[in-house]
């Protein structure tokens, strides 16, 4: 019998955190490839980009291997430096324009090529191997875990009126965390305990006790009526300054915010990144798969909660397993709804691509705030989000 009252915490980070600098780097990349491409009509299913970046004081290095259009490398460091200026550094120790910046980027290795490619009888192969999981439950409208959902969207607030300059939120700068730590009752998520805000400043002297009056008002709004009371334990920038931040304070690299990226612990993670990589690696276009059927799943009220699991090997086109876990919440059996869900898409590198539309430069914003919880494309929101298979779903039941 699963624990009914507990205490769940999961954090995230904004986009001017250095690891998010990098991921946004590198997916900026990968669009750039496949704008370019579209431009020039290459073949979508010809381009490939696995780029990985590193930023900390004054400089950006990237690398990795690519395949389609030729682009110079000044255009790449136009790129990088656009980035960077949008999310907001032009501080000493990490400028936009005056950053060095170093691009390393080569050819696709031969040897990977010729088992992704499709070629003759044989369809398009999975760019690696490995295990990728989906989840889905009834916490929040975008049927995501409460913790995280809300840990996103503090940050987002935050993020939002600093870009706008609105009132004391033009004194805050772009690198920030937040942690949310929900209290469960009867399995359910009814209030939040302990909530913690580190946010860089640009005006040096503020205090602790400055920074949460800026950044409470929009804390309190991120999250539901009555979570917050007098027995919250609020922890604004606890280490009591935050003026120095983003990759002059910490160096950053791609990939290393992949629980943030996900469902903020409250479900398993095969260990593969997203950002920097094209959809033929499935550790992004499964990982957006299986989110994509976990969701339907509960969207079509066959449960309320789902863990899906699909494994791959590297060259071959389908999955080697599904693997369905309803968590007792099921109303179907899990061994015929894996059935169901190998034949409500095909979970080829190539399907998937089809099936969600991957084959286009959105990746950029994926790489802050969650890949998964946003169902409005005109909100920034994600193809993979949407419930479109969830009558068809009901239907086989």
């Amino acid at each position: 019998m699963a624990r009914q009252n507990y205490l769940f915490t999961s954090e995230s980070v904004s986009e001017g955190h250095p690891d998010k600098v990098c991921d946004r780097i590198s997916d900026e990349i990968v669009d750039l490839y496949f704008r370019r491409g579209a431009e020039e009509g290459i073949d979508p299913y010809q381009i490939r980009v696995a780029c990985e970046t590193l930023a900390t004081t004054n400089r950006v290095v990237v690398a990795g291997e690519v395949r389609g259009p030729k682009i110079e490398k000044r255009e790449l460091e136009t790129v990088i430096r656009d980035a960077v200026k949008d999310i907001g550094y032009e501080q000493d120790g990490f400028h936009w324009k005056n950053n060095e910046v170093e691009v390393l980027l080569h050819a696709q290795s031969a040897d990977i090529a010729q088992g992704v490619d499709a070629a003759g009888n044989k369809d398009e192969g999975a760019g690696d191997q490995g295990i990728m999981f989906g989840y889905a439950c009834r916490e929040t409208p975008d049927l995501m875990p409460a913790p995280i959902h809300y840990s996103h969207k503090i940050l987002k607030a935050l993020s939002d009126a600093r870009r706008a300059g609105k009132g004391d939120a033009a004194k805050l700068g772009p690198d920030a965390k937040s942690q949310v730590t929900v209290r469960y009752e009867n399995g359910k998520p009814v209030g939040v305990t302990q909530i913690v805000v580190s946010h860089q400043h640009v005006v040096e002297d503020l205090t602790s006790e400055d920074i949460r009056h800026i950044v409470e008002p929009y804390v309190l709004k991120a999250l539901p009526e009555g979570w917050v009371n007098g027995k919250t334990v609020w922890h604004i920038n606890p280490t009591g300054k935050f003026f120095i931040g983003g990759p002059d304070g910490d160096c950053g690299l791609t990939g290393r915010k992949i629980i943030v990226d996900t469902y903020g612990g409250a479900a398993p993670h095969g260990g593969g990144a997203f950002s920097g990589k094209d959809p033929t690696k499935v550790d992004r276009s499964a990982a957006y798969a299986a989110r994509y059927l976990a969701k339907n799943v509960v969207a079509a009220g066959l449960a309320d909660r789902c863990t899906l699991q699909l494994s791959y090997a590297i060259g071959v086109a389908d999955p080697l397993s599904i693997y369905a876990d309803l968590h007792g919440t099921g109303k179907v059996d899990e061994g015929k709804l894996e059935d169901v869900l190998m034949q409500a898409m095909r979970l080829s590198p190539r399907g998937i691509r089809e099936h969600l539309k991957l084959n286009r430069p959105i990746y950029a914003r994926t790489s802050a705030y969650g890949h998964f919880g946003r169902a409005s494309e005109s909100d920034g929101g994600f193809s993979w989000e949407k419930t479109d298979l969830a009558d068809k779903l009901k239907a086989q039941f």
